[in-house]
């Protein structure tokens, strides 16, 4: 199942953002894929808020991760851009982290190709002249009821 969508704006992509929440269930792993400043932190604040958290949301860039407890599950958030070898992603103990409880957003995930958890789903933000573009593609049962719960009719 797929959905596409034009993001005119950053409020469009923290509106999204919030869509998306809906169907964020705990065991999900979503990865995030688009270029540099094309809102993938942006869509992941958006998710944060309709969660409930108010505080700051942050890229983790530097610190590959960053951890929201909210009620129903945690939310771990994964910034693999910086990572040079897949590896990393072990000796950094983030394996651990795909425990089922936990929901898991992954920007840069062929930082980590062939360590990670196959995705939920997959997130492709592109950058266009005046807007956003946003396609999400579900590759699991779990993808699949976040999708429908957001992005229909598509």
């Amino acid at each position: 199942m797929r959905c596409r969508r034009h993001l005119a704006d950053e409020a469009a992509t923290l509106a999204f953002g919030a869509r998306l929440a809906k169907g964020l269930v705990p065991g999900m792993t979503v990865y995030l894929e688009g270029d540099l400043g094309a809102g993938k932190t942006t869509l992941v604040r958006g998710m944060l808020r309709a969660l409930g958290y108010a505080g700051r949301v942050k890229s983790p860039t530097y610190t590959l991760a960053e951890t929201y407890s909210l009620p129903g599950f945690e939310l771990y958030h994964y910034d693999l851009y910086r990572m040079h070898d897949p590896r990393e992603w072990l000796d950094a103990g983030f394996r651990d982290a795909s425990d089922g409880r936990i929901v898991s957003l992954i920007e840069w995930p062929d930082k980590a190709a062939g360590w990670l958890p196959l995705p939920d789903m997959v997130v492709r933000l592109t950058i266009t002249d005046d807007a956003r573009g946003i396609e999400c593609e579900a590759s699991s049962p779990r993808g699949v009821f976040c999708l429908e719960t957001c992005c229909t009719p598509c």
